[in-house]
């Protein structure tokens, strides 16, 4: 095994809208984070607004820039709101950010519009480095891209790659680049994850924006399985369809138990509203072993099942912190050798201070 309500008033918006700032800026000071997030930020600024205010290109540029984006293990939950409850886009997902990485690094090249990125088929990351480069006003040039996140499987490999990408090039000309031009320049390109923020967010991923910032997920381990093949997200995303109001109400319950359960840490919530989204979303996208795994995780007293609703992983959710938690994780191991004689342990991002 290997390690891997009713619309508010515009006042209500803007005053949601800063304590959002305010947290997401000190989610992002954090040791664990701050490594990561040091050329964003996280104002509400409009990025059609977005002018060049920092030093001329010439001035500041490194020789490289070098960044990292970690992955997300499926979704906690995914699906859609009531129309009636909420005004904006109903599909949504909440994130589970984990310890493994898209890396970028970024080498400029004067007097260039355009960026050649290795390997040549990250054609995605191409668009977003060249749409970058252009809203910035600096140069083009080479960009390498190194992923221990495998593609098509769940794990938000393609927006890790873009947001990567981004950072580099922020890095590069030591420039602060926005959140929100970021998801702009994403949203052109393919529904995404949540990934640019520095913890666990609620996301609208067709539109690329921000629901609600959640905080930080408990210290988790997922024992997780490969069912094979590969999704694409935009092919997935046209299927999907829509949904029943019964089930649009329970996620929204869902959402909101999601909710105090991240901000209490309540592992065993987590679990249980992981649970209940797999569940839910059988039907869309069956996985062929989620009965085995519910099996297996109440045969070990685990928290409950997770999966990749647009992909093709599926694990099981430990509490890290709980006792017993060497002896319980070989249990779950040995349980699930049978569906994937590899399966492979993920760890949740967490704070430093946890």
């Amino acid at each position: 095994m290997s390690i891997q309500n009713p619309t508010p008033s515009i006042d209500s918006v803007e005053s949601r809208a800063s304590i959002t700032t305010s947290e997401l800026e000190k989610a992002a000071a954090d040791k664990a984070w701050s490594p990561h997030t040091e050329h964003q930020t996280f104002d509400a600024e409009d990025p059609s607004d977005i002018v060049v205010r920092d030093r001329p290109q010439t001035e500041g540029i490194t020789r490289e820039g070098n960044a990292l984006c970690c992955g997300t293990f499926g979704e906690l939950l995914q699906g859609q709101l009531p129309h009636e409850s909420f005004s904006f886009e109903p599909h949504f997902l909440i994130t589970m950010p984990i310890t493994v990485f898209a890396r970028a690094h970024f080498m400029p090249i004067a007097g260039t519009r355009s960026v050649t990125v290795y390997p040549p088929h990250k054609v995605k990351a191409k668009r977003l480095a060249e749409n970058l480069a252009a809203a910035l006003c600096v140069s083009g040039g080479t960009l390498l891209l190194q992923s221990d996140l495998p593609e098509g499987k769940g794990l938000a490999s393609s927006s890790a790659d873009l947001v990567a990408t981004a950072r580099s090039i922020a890095s590069c000309f030591k420039r602060r680049v926005p959140t929100s031009l970021i998801e702009k320049l994403m949203a052109e390109i393919e529904p995404s994850d949540g990934v640019m923020y520095p913890g666990a967010v609620a996301y609208q991923q067709r539109s690329c924006s921000l629901l609600s910032f959640l905080g930080q997920m408990p210290p988790l381990a997922i024992v997780g399985i490969d069912e094979g093949g590969t999704v694409e997200t935009v092919d997935y995303d046209q299927r999907r369809g829509e949904i029943s109001a019964n089930e649009r109400r329970q996620y929204h319950e869902l959402l909101e138990r999601a909710r105090t359960a991240i901000s209490q840490r309540d592992t065993a919530a987590v679990g249980s509203i992981a649970t209940a989204s797999a569940l839910l979303h059988q039907e869309r996208a069956p996985k062929k072993h989620l009965n085995s795994m519910l099996k297996v995780s109440k045969e070990t007293g685990a928290l409950g099942v997770i999966v990749a609703h647009s992909g093709t992983m599926i694990g099981i959710l430990l509490d890290r912190l709980a006792p017993g938690f060497p002896w319980k994780l070989r249990s779950v191991v040995d349980h699930v050798s049978p569906f994937d004689n590899s399966p492979k342990i993920y760890l949740t991002m967490n704070s430093a201070d946890e």
